[in-house]
Protein backbone atom coordinates (compact mmCIF):
# COMPACT_ATOMS: atom_id res chain seq x y z
CA UNK A 1 0.00 0.00 0.00
CA UNK A 2 1.34 3.19 -1.01
CA UNK A 3 1.61 5.90 1.54
CA UNK A 4 -0.02 9.10 1.19
CA UNK A 5 1.77 12.71 0.39
CA UNK A 6 0.74 13.68 4.08
CA UNK A 7 1.91 10.57 5.44
CA UNK A 8 5.16 10.32 3.38
CA UNK A 9 5.69 14.14 4.61
CA UNK A 10 4.78 12.97 8.37
CA UNK A 11 7.72 10.58 7.89
CA UNK A 12 10.47 12.98 6.33
CA UNK A 13 9.66 15.04 9.18
CA UNK A 14 10.17 12.42 11.80
CA UNK A 15 13.42 11.45 10.47
CA UNK A 16 14.87 14.90 10.22
CA UNK A 17 13.49 15.85 13.77
CA UNK A 18 15.16 12.60 15.23
CA UNK A 19 18.38 12.68 12.87
CA UNK A 20 21.36 12.19 15.29
CA UNK A 21 23.75 14.94 13.16
CA UNK A 22 21.86 18.72 12.50
CA UNK A 23 20.51 19.61 9.78
CA UNK A 24 20.51 23.21 8.65
CA UNK A 25 18.82 24.29 5.39
CA UNK A 26 18.91 28.47 3.80
CA UNK A 27 17.12 29.67 1.25
CA UNK A 28 19.73 31.61 -1.29
CA UNK A 29 19.79 34.85 0.79
CA UNK A 30 21.07 32.71 3.54
CA UNK A 31 17.79 33.21 5.68
CA UNK A 32 17.14 29.58 7.46
CA UNK A 33 14.16 27.18 5.79
CA UNK A 34 14.88 24.12 8.59
CA UNK A 35 16.76 23.38 11.68
CA UNK A 36 16.37 20.50 13.31
CA UNK A 37 16.04 19.08 17.28
CA UNK A 38 19.97 17.91 16.76
CA UNK A 39 21.07 21.16 15.19
CA UNK A 40 18.86 23.37 18.27
CA UNK A 41 20.81 21.50 20.85
CA UNK A 42 24.23 22.08 19.02
CA UNK A 43 23.69 25.92 18.99
CA UNK A 44 21.17 26.49 21.14
CA UNK A 45 18.56 28.61 18.39
CA UNK A 46 14.76 27.84 18.47
CA UNK A 47 13.22 28.27 15.00
CA UNK A 48 11.53 31.51 15.70
CA UNK A 49 14.68 32.67 16.62
CA UNK A 50 16.06 32.65 13.16
CA UNK A 51 13.28 32.34 10.90
CA UNK A 52 13.99 36.05 9.83
CA UNK A 53 17.50 36.49 10.09
CA UNK A 54 20.56 35.24 7.90
CA UNK A 55 23.57 33.07 9.08
CA UNK A 56 25.97 36.24 9.19
CA UNK A 57 23.60 37.93 11.39
CA UNK A 58 22.91 35.12 13.75
CA UNK A 59 27.06 34.15 13.84
CA UNK A 60 30.15 36.27 14.13
CA UNK A 61 31.23 34.49 10.91
CA UNK A 62 32.82 36.51 8.15
CA UNK A 63 31.27 35.63 4.91
CA UNK A 64 34.15 32.70 4.05
CA UNK A 65 34.19 31.28 7.05
CA UNK A 66 30.53 29.56 6.78
CA UNK A 67 30.29 26.60 4.79
CA UNK A 68 26.87 26.91 4.23
CA UNK A 69 27.38 31.09 2.99
CA UNK A 70 30.32 29.29 0.84
CA UNK A 71 28.30 26.45 -0.53
CA UNK A 72 25.63 29.61 -1.70
CA UNK A 73 28.34 31.27 -2.97
CA UNK A 74 30.24 28.51 -5.33
CA UNK A 75 27.85 26.41 -5.67
CA UNK A 76 29.80 23.20 -5.12
CA UNK A 77 29.67 21.16 -2.34
CA UNK A 78 31.83 20.63 0.87
CA UNK A 79 32.44 17.27 2.27
CA UNK A 80 34.10 16.91 5.94
CA UNK A 81 35.06 20.06 6.94
CA UNK A 82 35.30 21.63 10.50
CA UNK A 83 34.79 24.74 12.29
CA UNK A 84 34.29 26.09 15.21
CA UNK A 85 32.14 28.99 16.31
CA UNK A 86 29.83 30.14 19.31
CA UNK A 87 26.31 29.17 20.04
CA UNK A 88 23.60 31.40 21.14
CA UNK A 89 24.91 31.16 24.54
CA UNK A 90 28.68 32.58 23.98
CA UNK A 91 30.24 28.54 23.84
CA UNK A 92 32.67 27.28 21.79
CA UNK A 93 31.47 24.93 19.32
CA UNK A 94 33.06 22.45 16.73
CA UNK A 95 31.45 20.34 14.26
CA UNK A 96 32.43 18.02 11.19
CA UNK A 97 30.26 19.28 8.44
CA UNK A 98 29.06 17.91 5.02
CA UNK A 99 27.15 21.24 3.36
CA UNK A 100 25.75 20.57 -0.28
CA UNK A 101 24.03 23.41 -2.55
CA UNK A 102 20.33 22.76 -3.27
CA UNK A 103 19.21 23.34 -6.73
CA UNK A 104 16.05 23.78 -9.28
CA UNK A 105 17.00 22.80 -12.64
CA UNK A 106 20.30 25.31 -13.19
CA UNK A 107 19.23 27.35 -10.21
CA UNK A 108 21.18 27.59 -7.18
CA UNK A 109 18.25 28.03 -4.61
CA UNK A 110 19.95 27.36 -1.20
CA UNK A 111 21.89 24.87 0.35
CA UNK A 112 21.61 22.25 3.41
CA UNK A 113 24.59 21.56 5.95
CA UNK A 114 24.15 18.17 8.20
CA UNK A 115 26.37 18.38 11.11
CA UNK A 116 28.55 16.23 13.35
CA UNK A 117 29.19 17.48 16.86
CA UNK A 118 32.88 16.95 17.86
CA UNK A 119 33.30 20.04 20.54
CA UNK A 120 33.50 17.17 23.21
CA UNK A 121 36.31 15.30 21.11
CA UNK A 122 38.39 18.51 20.01
CA UNK A 123 38.43 19.16 24.30
CA UNK A 124 40.21 15.73 24.68
CA UNK A 125 42.23 16.69 21.75
CA UNK A 126 43.66 20.06 22.77
CA UNK A 127 43.18 19.47 26.63
CA UNK A 128 42.90 15.93 27.72
CA UNK A 129 44.45 16.89 30.79
CA UNK A 130 40.62 18.82 31.36
CA UNK A 131 38.45 15.76 30.37
CA UNK A 132 36.79 15.16 34.27
CA UNK A 133 34.02 18.22 33.97
CA UNK A 134 35.62 18.86 37.60
CA UNK A 135 37.09 22.47 38.60
CA UNK A 136 41.07 22.09 38.13
CA UNK A 137 41.77 23.95 41.81
CA UNK A 138 45.33 23.44 42.89
CA UNK A 139 43.92 21.16 45.36
CA UNK A 140 43.04 18.96 42.45
CA UNK A 141 46.50 18.77 41.01
CA UNK A 142 48.38 16.09 42.41
CA UNK A 143 52.39 17.03 41.88
CA UNK A 144 53.81 16.48 44.93
CA UNK A 145 57.32 17.85 43.90
CA UNK A 146 58.85 20.91 45.03
CA UNK A 147 59.16 22.27 42.00
CA UNK A 148 56.06 21.96 41.14
CA UNK A 149 55.06 23.23 45.19
CA UNK A 150 56.66 26.91 43.98
CA UNK A 151 55.07 26.78 40.81
CA UNK A 152 51.36 26.84 42.72
CA UNK A 153 52.83 29.08 45.32
CA UNK A 154 54.10 31.88 42.35
CA UNK A 155 50.81 31.13 40.42
CA UNK A 156 48.46 31.69 44.15
CA UNK A 157 50.46 35.62 44.06
CA UNK A 158 49.70 36.17 40.76
CA UNK A 159 45.75 35.71 41.30
CA UNK A 160 45.88 37.64 44.52
CA UNK A 161 47.53 40.31 42.65
CA UNK A 162 45.71 40.13 39.82
CA UNK A 163 48.52 40.92 37.78
CA UNK A 164 48.97 39.62 33.88
CA UNK A 165 50.62 35.91 33.94
CA UNK A 166 52.92 34.38 31.24
CA UNK A 167 53.19 30.49 31.91
CA UNK A 168 56.68 29.18 30.35
CA UNK A 169 56.77 25.39 29.66
CA UNK A 170 57.27 22.73 27.05
CA UNK A 171 54.28 21.34 25.38
CA UNK A 172 51.77 19.07 27.64
CA UNK A 173 53.73 20.15 30.79
CA UNK A 174 50.23 20.85 32.20
CA UNK A 175 49.97 25.07 31.52
CA UNK A 176 46.30 24.90 31.04
CA UNK A 177 46.09 22.76 34.69
CA UNK A 178 47.98 25.95 36.49
CA UNK A 179 46.20 29.01 34.88
CA UNK A 180 42.86 26.92 35.61
CA UNK A 181 43.60 26.82 38.91
CA UNK A 182 44.74 30.89 38.95
CA UNK A 183 41.36 31.32 37.95
CA UNK A 184 40.05 29.19 40.54
CA UNK A 185 42.33 30.94 43.49
CA UNK A 186 40.72 35.01 42.15
CA UNK A 187 39.31 36.94 44.92
CA UNK A 188 36.77 37.61 43.90
CA UNK A 189 35.60 35.27 41.35
CA UNK A 190 35.80 35.35 37.59
CA UNK A 191 32.48 34.69 35.70
CA UNK A 192 34.45 32.11 32.94
CA UNK A 193 37.57 30.60 32.00
CA UNK A 194 38.01 31.02 28.40
CA UNK A 195 40.93 29.12 26.81
CA UNK A 196 41.61 31.19 23.51
CA UNK A 197 43.66 28.77 21.00
CA UNK A 198 47.02 30.14 18.72
CA UNK A 199 46.14 27.49 16.47
CA UNK A 200 42.23 27.70 15.46
CA UNK A 201 41.20 30.74 13.49
CA UNK A 202 39.65 34.20 14.23
CA UNK A 203 40.38 34.34 17.76
CA UNK A 204 40.45 37.81 18.21
CA UNK A 205 37.25 37.80 16.90
CA UNK A 206 36.62 35.13 19.24
CA UNK A 207 38.03 37.49 21.89
CA UNK A 208 36.12 40.43 21.05
CA UNK A 209 33.00 38.86 21.27
CA UNK A 210 33.56 37.71 24.82
CA UNK A 211 34.36 41.22 25.65
CA UNK A 212 31.27 42.80 24.24
CA UNK A 213 29.59 40.99 26.96
CA UNK A 214 29.22 42.30 30.84
CA UNK A 215 30.89 39.03 32.46
CA UNK A 216 34.46 38.91 34.07
CA UNK A 217 36.63 36.50 32.33
CA UNK A 218 40.04 35.04 33.08
CA UNK A 219 41.59 34.85 29.39
CA UNK A 220 44.39 32.18 28.69
CA UNK A 221 46.08 32.66 25.77
CA UNK A 222 47.70 29.35 24.68
CA UNK A 223 51.22 29.42 23.04
CA UNK A 224 51.64 33.32 22.18
CA UNK A 225 54.14 32.43 19.48
CA UNK A 226 52.04 30.42 17.22
CA UNK A 227 50.01 34.21 16.40
CA UNK A 228 51.69 36.02 13.68
CA UNK A 229 53.40 39.19 14.92
CA UNK A 230 50.47 41.16 13.55
CA UNK A 231 47.84 39.12 15.55
CA UNK A 232 49.94 39.58 18.34
CA UNK A 233 50.08 43.53 18.12
CA UNK A 234 46.75 44.01 17.59
CA UNK A 235 46.41 41.12 20.96
CA UNK A 236 48.59 43.49 22.72
CA UNK A 237 46.79 46.83 21.88
CA UNK A 238 42.94 45.23 23.19
CA UNK A 239 44.63 43.97 26.28
CA UNK A 240 46.23 47.39 27.17
CA UNK A 241 42.83 48.60 26.93
CA UNK A 242 40.94 46.12 29.36
CA UNK A 243 40.31 47.14 32.95
CA UNK A 244 42.73 45.05 34.95
CA UNK A 245 39.94 44.47 37.50
CA UNK A 246 37.78 42.79 35.48
CA UNK A 247 39.51 40.21 33.75
CA UNK A 248 42.66 38.41 34.32
CA UNK A 249 45.10 37.75 31.84
CA UNK A 250 47.13 34.28 31.27
CA UNK A 251 49.24 33.85 28.50
CA UNK A 252 51.63 30.98 27.32
CA UNK A 253 54.91 30.05 25.72
CA UNK A 254 56.60 26.57 25.07
CA UNK A 255 59.95 28.03 25.46
CA UNK A 256 62.43 30.48 26.28
CA UNK A 257 60.63 34.30 25.59
CA UNK A 258 64.19 35.72 24.97
CA UNK A 259 64.60 33.19 21.93
CA UNK A 260 61.27 33.54 20.92
CA UNK A 261 61.63 36.99 20.70
CA UNK A 262 64.84 36.53 18.74
CA UNK A 263 63.96 33.94 16.30
CA UNK A 264 60.58 36.66 15.54
CA UNK A 265 57.70 34.32 16.94
CA UNK A 266 57.23 36.67 20.18
CA UNK A 267 56.40 40.34 20.10
CA UNK A 268 59.14 41.83 22.16
CA UNK A 269 55.97 44.14 23.81
CA UNK A 270 53.65 41.33 24.15
CA UNK A 271 56.65 39.96 26.28
CA UNK A 272 56.48 43.09 28.50
CA UNK A 273 53.19 43.09 28.98
CA UNK A 274 52.90 39.76 30.86
CA UNK A 275 56.90 40.29 32.49
CA UNK A 276 56.05 41.49 35.97
CA UNK A 277 55.09 38.00 36.17
CA UNK A 278 56.12 34.69 34.75
CA UNK A 279 56.11 31.31 35.73
CA UNK A 280 58.22 28.21 34.41
CA UNK A 281 56.97 25.07 34.54
CA UNK A 282 59.24 22.48 34.41
CA UNK A 283 59.32 19.16 31.79
CA UNK A 284 57.86 16.07 33.72
CA UNK A 285 61.40 14.40 33.44
CA UNK A 286 62.63 16.69 35.71
CA UNK A 287 60.07 15.75 38.38
CA UNK A 288 59.65 12.52 38.22
CA UNK A 289 58.36 11.95 41.20
CA UNK A 290 55.01 13.50 40.10
CA UNK A 291 54.83 10.29 37.99
CA UNK A 292 53.30 7.78 40.25
CA UNK A 293 50.59 10.72 42.41
CA UNK A 294 49.17 11.19 38.80
CA UNK A 295 49.13 8.12 37.69
CA UNK A 296 47.52 6.56 40.96
CA UNK A 297 44.75 9.12 40.44
CA UNK A 298 43.97 8.60 36.99
CA UNK A 299 43.51 4.92 38.10
CA UNK A 300 41.33 6.04 40.67
CA UNK A 301 39.32 7.65 38.68
CA UNK A 302 39.28 5.00 36.40
CA UNK A 303 37.91 2.53 39.16
CA UNK A 304 35.12 5.24 40.34
CA UNK A 305 33.65 5.27 36.45
CA UNK A 306 34.00 2.48 34.58
CA UNK A 307 34.05 0.16 38.26
CA UNK A 308 37.14 -1.56 37.07
CA UNK A 309 39.58 -3.61 39.43
CA UNK A 310 42.77 -1.82 37.91
CA UNK A 311 44.79 -0.63 40.99
CA UNK A 312 47.72 0.77 39.22
CA UNK A 313 50.84 -0.44 37.30
CA UNK A 314 53.16 -3.14 37.80
CA UNK A 315 56.81 -3.08 39.40
CA UNK A 316 58.70 -3.92 36.40
CA UNK A 317 56.19 -1.23 34.32
CA UNK A 318 56.54 1.96 37.17
CA UNK A 319 60.10 1.31 36.83
CA UNK A 320 60.22 1.56 33.19
CA UNK A 321 57.87 4.40 33.35
CA UNK A 322 60.41 6.30 35.50
CA UNK A 323 63.06 5.57 33.41
CA UNK A 324 61.48 6.90 30.09
CA UNK A 325 62.13 10.73 29.34
CA UNK A 326 58.58 11.53 28.52
CA UNK A 327 59.35 14.18 25.75
CA UNK A 328 55.30 14.77 25.81
CA UNK A 329 55.26 15.34 29.45
CA UNK A 330 52.00 15.16 31.38
CA UNK A 331 49.94 14.73 28.25
CA UNK A 332 51.87 12.40 26.90
CA UNK A 333 51.42 9.85 29.91
CA UNK A 334 47.58 10.74 30.25
CA UNK A 335 47.24 9.84 26.72
CA UNK A 336 48.92 6.33 26.96
CA UNK A 337 46.96 5.15 29.60
CA UNK A 338 44.43 6.30 27.78
CA UNK A 339 45.37 3.85 25.20
CA UNK A 340 46.35 1.34 28.02
CA UNK A 341 42.85 2.06 29.34
CA UNK A 342 40.82 1.39 26.60
CA UNK A 343 42.05 -2.83 26.89
CA UNK A 344 41.50 -3.15 30.42
CA UNK A 345 38.83 -5.87 31.30
CA UNK A 346 39.40 -7.32 34.42
CA UNK A 347 43.10 -7.04 34.92
CA UNK A 348 44.45 -5.74 38.62
CA UNK A 349 47.55 -4.02 37.30
CA UNK A 350 49.16 -3.06 34.19
CA UNK A 351 51.82 -5.58 32.87
CA UNK A 352 54.41 -4.41 30.27
CA UNK A 353 52.28 -7.20 27.93
CA UNK A 354 49.73 -4.49 28.21
CA UNK A 355 52.29 -1.77 26.96
CA UNK A 356 51.01 -0.67 23.34
CA UNK A 357 53.63 -1.86 20.98
CA UNK A 358 55.13 2.21 19.75
CA UNK A 359 55.46 2.38 23.12
CA UNK A 360 57.80 -0.50 23.95
CA UNK A 361 59.46 1.13 20.77
CA UNK A 362 60.13 4.26 22.11
CA UNK A 363 61.27 2.83 25.69
CA UNK A 364 63.93 0.69 23.55
CA UNK A 365 65.03 3.38 21.38
CA UNK A 366 65.89 5.45 24.95
CA UNK A 367 68.14 2.73 26.30
CA UNK A 368 69.26 1.31 23.39
CA UNK A 369 68.07 -2.10 23.84
CA UNK A 370 66.52 -2.02 20.24
CA UNK A 371 68.47 -5.20 18.31
CA UNK A 372 70.92 -4.26 15.56
CA UNK A 373 70.67 -6.41 12.12
CA UNK A 374 73.85 -8.15 12.99
CA UNK A 375 71.75 -9.96 15.85
CA UNK A 376 70.32 -12.30 12.97
CA UNK A 377 73.60 -13.02 11.37
CA UNK A 378 75.24 -16.55 11.07
CA UNK A 379 77.91 -16.04 12.99
CA UNK A 380 80.96 -19.15 13.67
CA UNK A 381 80.93 -18.08 17.64
CA UNK A 382 77.28 -18.66 17.81
CA UNK A 383 75.18 -21.68 18.36
CA UNK A 384 72.73 -21.85 15.53
CA UNK A 385 68.77 -21.01 16.70
CA UNK A 386 65.87 -23.39 15.13
CA UNK A 387 64.92 -21.78 11.82
CA UNK A 388 61.44 -21.30 13.17
CA UNK A 389 62.92 -19.41 16.52
CA UNK A 390 65.47 -17.40 14.04
CA UNK A 391 62.75 -16.17 11.43
CA UNK A 392 60.21 -15.26 14.27
CA UNK A 393 63.19 -13.03 15.56
CA UNK A 394 64.15 -11.62 12.43
CA UNK A 395 60.84 -10.78 11.70
CA UNK A 396 60.17 -9.37 14.84
CA UNK A 397 62.88 -6.91 14.27
CA UNK A 398 61.79 -5.89 10.96
CA UNK A 399 58.50 -5.13 11.77
CA UNK A 400 59.54 -3.24 14.70
CA UNK A 401 62.41 -1.10 12.66
CA UNK A 402 59.34 -0.40 10.22
CA UNK A 403 57.09 1.15 12.62
CA UNK A 404 59.91 3.18 14.39
CA UNK A 405 60.55 4.66 10.68
CA UNK A 406 56.64 5.11 10.81
CA UNK A 407 56.39 6.62 14.18
CA UNK A 408 54.34 3.61 15.20
CA UNK A 409 51.43 4.19 12.93
CA UNK A 410 50.27 1.19 11.91
CA UNK A 411 48.31 2.22 8.53
CA UNK A 412 51.56 4.21 6.82
CA UNK A 413 53.56 0.73 8.00
CA UNK A 414 51.51 -1.89 6.30
CA UNK A 415 51.87 0.92 2.85
CA UNK A 416 55.25 0.53 3.37
CA UNK A 417 55.04 -3.13 3.67
CA UNK A 418 53.15 -3.78 0.72
CA UNK A 419 50.73 -5.72 3.35
CA UNK A 420 46.89 -4.74 4.61
CA UNK A 421 46.32 -3.19 8.01
CA UNK A 422 44.52 -6.34 9.18
CA UNK A 423 47.56 -8.67 8.40
CA UNK A 424 50.18 -6.47 9.79
CA UNK A 425 48.03 -6.19 13.07
CA UNK A 426 47.55 -10.27 12.84
CA UNK A 427 51.34 -10.55 12.67
CA UNK A 428 51.59 -8.57 15.66
CA UNK A 429 50.04 -10.09 17.81
CA UNK A 430 51.04 -13.36 16.48
CA UNK A 431 54.37 -12.81 17.47
CA UNK A 432 53.67 -11.17 20.75
CA UNK A 433 51.77 -14.33 21.51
Amino acid sequence: MALTKEQLLNLYQFAVEHASVGIHAVDAEGRTILYNRKMKEIEGFDVEDISDRTILELFAFRLNDSSLMRVLKTGMKELNVKQTYWNKYGHEITTINDTYPIFDGKKLIGAIQFARDITSLEKLIYQPLRRYGEPLTFDVITAISKPIQIVKEKAKKAARARIPVLLIGEPGTGKDMIAEGIHHELQPKNDEFVTLFSRRPNQIERLKTYLAQEKSYTFFFERLEFYSLSVQKELLNILKSLPPEKHMIIGSVGGDPIDLISNHQLLKDLYYYFASMSISIPALRERKEDIKPFIDDYFARHRDRFNSNIQGLSDDVMELFLRYDWPGNLKELELLLDEISSMITNEKYVTYEMLPLHFRFKLQQQNDQTKKPEFFLLQPEKELLPLNEYLKEAEKYYLQHALKMNDGNITKTAKALGMTRQNLQYRIRKLKS
